[in-house]
């Protein structure tokens, strides 16, 4: 039976008359800011007026183009970006070491000593990040019940790490970068079609959930920490479904979050510990996905 094909409109598209538009006889009434079709004045879109018009297409085209590629099922990845490979961990280690040594009353790089000893040690979690996103694609990427497709924040570090695990594999990634006032690159594993790039914080979080069937939060900062948060209040508050969080690295969310102490002041409900699980390595942490979801 021949494929069924979309009719063609009657109307000319909206690029036919862009190309349209531009064979006009130019004058000063063609010359007019005014005189420019709306979708195409980008001075007209960035006016505060167009900021719920910016908040639709934000919205709609990490949307459309997932839903035209059938992905509809996602494992999100956050983490730090501020937590490279172990190789570049040593070389940073001792890169601060050399720079103390140089002045052994100096505080300031004393301290820079001990964090760049910390990082090291949860380097680590750059390599459990990129095994989990492996055996996450490795193990959905052919099942026609459902394909997980991870993504991340699609900056370096931990985010990179996943999508990295993802290419790993021979599979695809998806990564979600936002303009901020530092510049910022996307990660070079994010498979190209599907690395977005946003303005508004709110969209990219909505993103990150529309599709997740589970949330692993790596140790960060206050990126990491807002988007575990929300995750959580939005399935205590029956916002959005329950799917596994879970928070790979017991030690240091433990140490980062007294979560009993919230229960002991009476600011969640001891059922809310449930709401998540600590894992410490990719393996544990793509057992209770699997068995979760029956994969």
């Amino acid at each position: 039976m021949p494929q069924s094909r979309k009719p063609e409109s009657v109307f000319p598209s909206a690029g036919d008359d862009v190309h349209s538009a531009k064979q006009v006889t130019e004058s000063a009434q063609t010359s007019s800011p005014s005189y420019r079709l709306a979708y195409t004045d980008e001075a007209f879109l960035l006016r505060d007026e167009l900021r719920p018009v910016r908040l639709q297409l934000e919205l709609l085209k990490p949307d459309l183009i997932q839903d035209e590629h059938n992905i509809h099922s996602t494992v999100v990845i956050f983490g730090s970006s501020r937590i490279p490979e172990p190789t570049i961990a040593t070389e940073k280690l001792n890169h601060a070491k050399a720079n103390a040594l140089l002045e052994p009353d100096n505080s300031a790089l004393a301290r820079k000593v001990r964090i760049a000893e910390r990082v090291l040690v949860n380097s680590r979690f750059y390599d459990e990040s990129r095994k989990l996103s492996r055996l996450i694609t490795t193990e959905t990427e052919n099942d026609s019940r459902c394909e997980l497709v991870v993504i991340t924040g699609g900056g370096p570090g931990l985010m990179e790490a996943a999508n990295r695990g993802a290419e790993d594999a021979g599979g695809k990634s998806i990564g979600l970068n936002i303009v901020l006032p530092s510049e910022q690159h996307p990660n070079p594993y994010i498979t190209p079609e599907f690395c977005f790039q946003f303005h508004y914080f709110a969209i990219r979080k909505m993103h990150f959930l529309k599709r997740a069937k589970a949330l692993v939060a790596c140790p960060g900062g206050f990126g990491t920490l807002d988007e575990l948060f929300e995750t959580l209040t939005l399935i205590q508050t029956r916002k959005i479904k329950p799917v596994p969080v879970l928070l790979l690295g017991s030690e240091y969310w433990r140490r980062v979050i007294n979560f009993d102490m919230l229960v002991d002041e009476g600011m969640i409900d001891e059922a809310d510990l449930s709401l998540f699980k600590f894992v410490d390595s990719a393996e544990e942490a793509w057992k209770i996905i699997h068995e979760y979801w029956d994969l």
